[in-house]
This record gives structure tokens, sequence and C-alpha cells, in this order.
């Protein structure tokens, strides 16, 4: 691969403290090479980043692919957490692999133009032959860094479960074919552009002997565990009337806490829960606009940022988000704490570094991705700042405030996945036009 680098951008922002003007940087090999003005590469690739800003790739720590088939369900558009899953879950039942592969290259050609370079998928359900190879495939497709998670359903409606019996599975077969996943697609070597996690789905979908095997395997396996935790108030309802805990205790109690795992939403935790979180290193990830979506509720993230929980950002799946743009997810995060805070709780450059470093950091890469330094990883996001969405800015290293929504140039492992605002590895066009064409035959 042969050098690449990118000259004189109007501000690099490394995720550091730093925001370099007028910078270079150099990518050999995939890697962050050198940062700095006037820097020289004989031979390499040049990428002029003039009226540009530079930061690290963002990275989505919670999505569900599948959902981008179904967005705007009637139904399911005014809906509640629970009554919004029983609308969806038939729908969902009539998936295969082709749905499966539609639905996460659509989803992950979107987050690409967003400006994310790194995202994890939570796929839960594998209806009519349906596998978790079939989101990896669009994923390569694609060309973003993919952290998979082997989820699950075991309790059905006849067991006092949420879902459909149709769409639950046997345990042991879970946990076959969890083994299954990581042998064939787990890389742990530095780079890695797959790395496969366990996560059942949440604690009123499967039971307690399986979140706890999950968990056994997964530290044998060496790999990261995820699942939903007190998304609302209905979620931890059902804790304490099932389990007669809060759910933090649940995942306490169960080996769903440390460095080595990460859950979603967590709107509801309380002050003692996130003193368990931060003390054990256990990761959330935010999903700002599907919770106000969901009516969910406003996760305390200034509260868990504070005691020193990890925090990255999520789109969730798009029947509960409708979009998965991770830049308009930052910015709702901030005016969320705004709202619930006062106006000086959450810059625009604190919700940034959410939305690469502290990602990164969540899903077990914070010591390769997430930053722009020497000896990371080349995943960078070159952000147009002369356009119509920054004129009048002041400040065009605020983003969040004054900036694109969409990326110019993607790079991951040094590598271009959007060029001048268009896919590199695959064909918008054909991407829309088949999830087009699938969506109107569920809605048939």
């Amino acid at each position: 691969m042969a050098d690449r680098l990118i000259r004189n951008a109007d501000t690099v922002l490394t995720m550091d403290g730093a925001e370099l003007t007028g910078a270079d940087v150099l990518i050999r090999d995939g890697i962050i090479a050198e940062i700095g003005p006037g820097l020289a590469a004989e031979g390499a690739e040049i990428v002029d980043a003039a009226g540009c800003v530079v930061t690290p790739g963002l990275v989505n720590t919670h999505h569900h692919l599948f959902q981008s088939l179904t967005r705007a369900v009637p139904g399911a558009q005014d809906a509640l957490l629970f009554g919004w899953l029983q609308t969806l879950y038939p729908i969902w039942a009539r998936f295969g692999p082709e749905e499966m592969y539609a639905s996460a290259r659509l989803g992950l050609a979107e987050l690409a133009l967003s400006g994310c370079s790194m995202s994890s998928d939570h796929l839960y359900l594998f209806p009519n032959g349906a596998r978790l190879d079939d989101t990896i495939a669009a994923a390569g497709e694609i060309g973003l860094r993919f952290h998979p998670t082997r989820g699950a359903m075991s309790i059905g409606e006849s067991d006092g479960g949420l879902p459909p019996d149709s769409l639950v599975e046997p345990e042991r077969a879970i946990l076959d074919d969890c083994i299954r996943v990581v042998d064939a697609f787990h890389d742990p070597a530095p780079g890695a552009m797959v790395r496969v996690g366990l996560a059942p789905c949440s604690p009123f979908s499967v039971s307690r002997e399986l979140m706890r095997d999950a968990a056994l395997l997964a530290r044998d396996k060496g790999v990261m565990l995820h699942t939903h935790l007190a998304e609302n108030d209905e979620d931890v309802a059902y804790s304490l009337e099932r389990f007669g805990c809060r759910p933090g205790d649940f995942a306490e109690d169960l080996g769903w806490t440390g460095d080595d795992v990460w859950h979603a939403h967590c709107v509801k935790l309380d002050p003692r829960e996130i003193a368990l979180f931060a003390a054990s290193g256990t990761g959330v990830a935010h999903c700002p606009c599907s919770n106000c979506r969901l009516g969910s509720g406003i996760a305390p993230v200034r509260a868990m940022r504070d005691a020193g929980v990890p925090v990255g950002l999520g789109v969730d799946g798009s029947a509960s988000n409708d979009q998965g743009n991770l830049m308009e997810e930052a910015r709702q995060a901030m005016l969320l704490q705004r709202v619930a805070h006062g106006a000086e709780s959450m810059s625009a450059r604190e919700v940034l570094r959410i939305g690469t470093r502290g990602g990164a950091e969540v899903l077990g890469r914070g010591g390769e991705c997430g930053r722009i330094a020497p000896g990371y990883r080349a995943d960078l996001a070159i952000w147009h700042v002369s356009g119509i969405d920054s004129a009048g800015s002041w400040d065009p290293a605020a983003l969040v405030l004054a900036g694109p929504r969409r990326v110019r140039d993607l790079i991951v492992e040094g590598r271009d996945v959007v060029r001048d605002g268009c896919l590199i590895r695959a064909d918008l066009g054909r991407i829309v036009s088949e999830a087009r064409r699938l969506a109107l035959d569920l809605a048939r």
C-alpha cells in the first residue's frame, strides 16, 4: 500500500486535546505515521484537505442493521418500546438471508456517508436461514471496521417473554452458533476489521441461564459482551417484577459488568448503578435519537461521564431512529444534556470526543482507534467546511454546531471508503433500489 499524505487541513482534531491548524497527516501501511505542518513523503498519494476539518472516523457502538428495511412502519411510529417491538416482530419474522444482507448494506452505507469508520451491530433474530455471516459479508463490501454481535432470544410469548415463539431459538443451539461465528470470524489481532461479540438480546427475551452462560463463553473465547439494559420505565419495572432487582444488580449478578461489557441505552440507571459501571469499567452505548423517538427518556450521560463510565454513541436501529447519521446523533446527545442540565453541561467538542475516542474505548479499541496519533489506525474523516453548512461559522471545528452532516472523504485502515461524498467500494444506487424493492415486498 502506497503512502498517503493528507495535506494542508484547516484543522486536525486529534481527540488528544490538540487542534492543529494547517496540518498534514501521513499514512503508511494503514497506520498514522506522522502529524504536523509541511510533511513530505516521496511518492505518496496526496489528498488535498484545504478547506476541511479532519477528525478520527466516528464510531457507532449500537445498531440493529436488519431494521433498515423497516423505517417508519405504520403502527410502530408512535409506540413505546414494548408495543413497538410487538408491532415489528411479525414483520421481521419474514426476513431471510437476502433481507439481512440488503439491510446491512444499506445501514452501513448510510453510516459511512455520515463519517463512521467503525460500527458494531446487534443481530438477535435469525429467521428463515439468516445468519450473522450475512451482515459480515455486507460490511466487507462497504469497507467499514465491523464489530458484529451474535444476539439471541430464547423466551417466547408462551413462556412469558415478549417475542413470538417463531423468533426464539433453543439455548444450546444459540451457544453452539456463538462458538461457530467466533471461531470463523473473530480476529483478535491489532488492526482487525472484524471482531465478534456475544449479545443475548435483553433480560426480557432470554433466560438468566443463557445470560450467565454467554458471559462464561465470551470470557473463555476472549470476546466482548453486549445487551440492552435499563432502556425505559417498562424495562425497569419488568426487572423488578421478574427478578426482584434493578437492571444493574441483574447485570452484576450474572457477570455482565467489566471492561469487556457494554450495554445499550441505560436511560434509567440510578446513581448506584452508575457508580457500579464506573468502578467496573462497564461501557454504555448512548442512543439519544432512538430514546427520543420511543419516548424512553434522557440518559444520564453527564453523570456517567463525570463518574468515569466509558460512553460512546449509537444510532440504534432504523426502525426506532429512522436514520443512521452519527453526526446527527452527536448533536442530539449534546442538546439533550443541555435540556436536562443547562447550556454549559456539554460542549460540541466533548460530544465529538464521545463519538470518536469514546466509542473506540467502549468497543475495546481505545489503544488503536478513535484518535489521530502516530501508531493509531488510519481511520479518518475529512469534513468540507467551506460549504453552506459551515458558512458564517466563526469556529468551523465546532462541527456539531455548524457543519456538514455528510463526510467528504472517509478513510478506513488507510483505504478510501468515501471519496468526494461518494461510496468507493459499493454502488449506492443499487443498494438503495434493492432495499426499496425488499421493503415494498415486506409491506405487501
